[in-house]
């Protein structure tokens, strides 16, 4: 047996752990895409250097293997933004992988045969790893089992089948590489250290207290419009700042301003949807027997759902029972509850979609049971017939006082063992059948078992009462714009896109290009609003295709692009057309001075408005720079390690030159802030209570570094790889050179 036959188990999901006879998966052309020419990106690059295609691809395998059956185990589809999610774990992982793999060599970190072992089966100081202590565990004493882990282990290697022997060899090296992280971080763990001096000036920052009155002068008090700034003042802020850090450019990037029109349904088709629901209503209320019910809701519904079965059964909105799909308004609880059978209810809005639900049948039993669940997949005969033993074996010593205990010892159901094997609230049909069954016919406190597609379910019946759902065949029709109206909605966006690019190409300067844009957006009744995409990880929010999301990327980067291109034509994206244009090429660095304009400007106008409240209040009183503020005189304290001031702001330079030798009675000038400009008197500094221990400190700031330094190593290290993901780009067809 393979190490995942024991842990498919078990229900643990570890395809990624042990590795497996990979599937045959080449995602929507990535193999295509990796055929490019040996100067392209491929998928990205780690210190400047390809990510291996074919790794990565088998990486893609596991994780999308491992978290499909983690969807299948909870219930729910796996969806494509699932796999979109899975993709990205793998290529995290990769990259990460090969980083790692560069720092293990440079500092000699490695695993040997013993300390492997020891690290495999919980022993030397070792204790067992979670995902091998359940997927291994003894049947009579419930624990780990190294015999068990030690014969699959040899059976994979001794095997002849290669896929099996390099199952073992992809799980040798998952945890090999698992010990050598624990090794390194452990490694940068030991090198964090907080000194006296820190831990010190820690306590004093905390503990010591100053007292003050103040006099704070807000930029708001003068309206931005009252400050002139000529283009050539603006431009010599910008030659003597571009070079600060709050300026940088932190990554190359390019920015699409868009608007988009959507496709609402006209007042002609809103009519026409109205008659044709009144018209469903008439004709569902003629349906006489259950196939013709079926017959009209296949025919007529956009879900093309029919059951008349206890699965049917509908709850109200915000039930927690309820199913996806399975509600109609909490508000309606009493109409569908009150509703005889055959009759209609509806129409009634539903999520933005129309229903009209014929009451079939009402579902009249709510039961409460705790189980053991003895797992044995469907069609496997020895693992049900061992699992049938082993519950009549059970059964011999079972009684209401120790199913719990049993519960807790035997069932391998995650989905009820930490609440008891207690499953309660469900109605009749929602469970599998065998186990409904028994739950709603057996009387209360019987103990019994059934067999089911799981396995074999040992049952105790809690409780059960009455209670009324409605079983409801649905007709469900959402209001749409008809063929006519989308196509007049389309003919008016191209109308729209020719005035704009016949505007925007008389147009040479960039600014005027964006204010041109969006005012024509505004003139349409529609709002502009920009996308920022970062070169080297491309990620687009807010779209429902990802057709739109390639056609946006391309604007960005097609070969020809430049600042004010707009989209040949308008962009599709479900129920609604995009009208988009490049606005800014920003590259990583010092600013060009159209990229920080706006920014400056705006930090121009504050220093000027410092300057003027400054000279109002340089060389006055408190009480005088109050008056002249038409504002009063205000106290606080204030601490260094809280950079805060009630009724001011967070200003962390103003209360460090509170701390850098003021003494008690003295007065600031006029101080610069974030928010306005202060006047502050220390009226009494409270020292820090005496004491030579600062221990306590020291290990709160040594706990706060230790517990950042994974994350905050992982992001340095990635940092200096430079790492490019490229994937985004490959999938809408846009080939970058290295």
């Amino acid at each position: 047996m393979a190490i995942i036959g024991k842990i498919r188990e078990k229900s643990v999901l570890l395809v990624i752990i042990i590795g497996l006879a990979l599937l045959a998966f080449i995602l929507g052309g990535y193999e295509k895409m990796s055929m490019g020419s040996a100067d392209d990106l491929g998928y990205g690059t780690v210190y400047g250097e390809k990510v291996d295609d074919k790794a990565l691809i088998q990486d893609m395998d596991k994780f999308i293997m491992s978290d499909q059956q983690q969807a299948q185990k909870e219930q729910r589809e796996y969806t494509s933004k699932d796999r979109d999610g899975s993709e990205d774990k793998a290529w995290n992982f990769r990259t990460e992988t090969i980083v790692l793999e560069k720092e293990f060599e440079a500092l000699g970190v490695d695993v040997g045969p013993t300390e492997f072992d020891a690290y495999l089966y919980g022993t030397n100081g070792f204790t067992v790893m979670p995902d091998l202590a359940q997927g291994f565990v003894d049947s009579l004493t419930g624990k780990f089992s190294p015999k068990m882990l030690q014969k699959t282990i040899e059976k994979l290697q001794n095997s002849s089948k290669p896929e099996e022997q390099k199952s073992w060899a992809d799980s040798k090296e998952y945890y090999i590489n698992r010990r050598k992280q624990e090794k390194y971080y452990a490694l940068l763990n030991q090198g964090v250290y907080v000194t006296k001096l820190e831990a010190e000036q820690e306590y004093k920052a905390q503990k010591e207290v100053k007292s003050i009155s103040f006099v704070v002068r807000h930029y708001t008090e003068i309206p931005d419009d009252k400050i002139k700034i000529s283009d050539e003042e603006l431009r010599a802020y910008y030659e003597e700042h571009k070079n600060e850090k709050k300026y940088e450019n932190r990554a190359d990037t390019r920015e699409i301003r868009y608007f988009d029109i959507t496709v609402n349904p006209s007042h002609a088709d809103s009519v026409k949807f109205n008659t044709n629901l009144k018209k469903l209503e008439n004709d569902f209320k003629l349906q006489k027997t259950v196939k013709e019910d079926s017959t009209f809701v296949l025919l007529n519904s956009e879900i093309k759902s029919f059951s008349s079965q206890k699965m049917a059964t509908f709850r109200p909105e915000g039930d927690p029972k309820a199913r996806p799909g399975m509600t109609y308004p909490g508000a309606m609880d009493t109409i569908f509850k009150t509703a005889s059978i055959g009759q209609i209810v509806g129409p009634y809005n539903e999520k933005g979609a129309t229903r009209i639900a014929k009451i079939l049948d009402f579902n009249t039993k709510q039961c409460k049971v705790r189980h053991i669940l003895l797992s044995a997949p469907k069609g496997d005969d020895k693992k049900i017939a061992a699992a049938q033993a082993k519950a009549d074996s059970i059964m011999k010593l079972l009684t209401k006082d120790n199913f719990g205990e049993f519960v807790t010892k035997y069932s391998e159901d995650p989905g009820s063992k930490d609440k008891g094997g207690v499953y309660e609230d469900f109605l009749d049909g929602e469970m599998v059948p065998e186990f409904s069954k028994f739950s709603t016919e057996q009387p209360i406190g019987t103990i019994g078992k059934v067999k089911t597609d799981f396995g074999i379910h040992i049952i105790e019946v809690l409780d059960r009462k009455a209670v009324k759902y409605p079983i409801l065949a649905i007709v469900q029709q959402t209001l749409t714009a008809t063929l006519e109206t989308t196509d007049n909605i389309e003919r008016d966006v191209y109308k729209l896109l020719y005035k704009l690019d016949a505007k925007l190409s008389k147009v040479d300067d960039i600014k005027k290009k964006v204010e041109l844009f969006d005012t024509i957006a505004v003139q349409a009744k529609c709002f502009a609003r920009p996308i920022q995409i970062t070169t080297n990880k491309p990620v687009l929010y807010g779209f429902n295709t990802p057709l739109t999301e390639d056609k946006l990327l391309k604007l960005a980067y097609d070969e020809d692009a430049a600042v004010g291109t707009l989209c040949g034509s308008p962009i599709k994206d479900k129920n609604r057309y995009i009208i988009a244009m490049l606005s800014s090429i920003k590259t990583k660095g010092v600013p060009a001075f159209e990229d920080v304009e706006a920014q400056m400007k705006a930090d121009c106008i504050k220093d000027k408005k410092a300057e003027r409240l400054i000279a109002q209040m340089v060389k006055k009183s408190l009480d005088e720079c109050a008056k002249k503020g038409n504002t009063q005189v205000m106290k606080g304290d204030v601490t260094f390690a809280n950079p805060q001031i009630t009724g001011g702001g967070m200003e962390p330079m103003v209360i460090g030159s509170l701390f850098s030798g003021l003494r008690d009675g003295a007065k600031t000038i006029p101080l610069k802030g974030e928010s306005g400009v202060y006047v502050i008197r220390v009226d009494k500094t409270t020292k820090a209570p005496a004491t030579i221990n600062f221990e306590e400190e020291r290990k709160q700031m040594l706990a706060s570094v230790k517990g950042n330094v994974v994350s905050m190593a992982r992001s340095a290290l990635m940092k200096k790889a430079d790492v490019i993901d490229n994937r985004r780009f490959l999938k809408a067809g846009i080939y970058r050179k290295l």
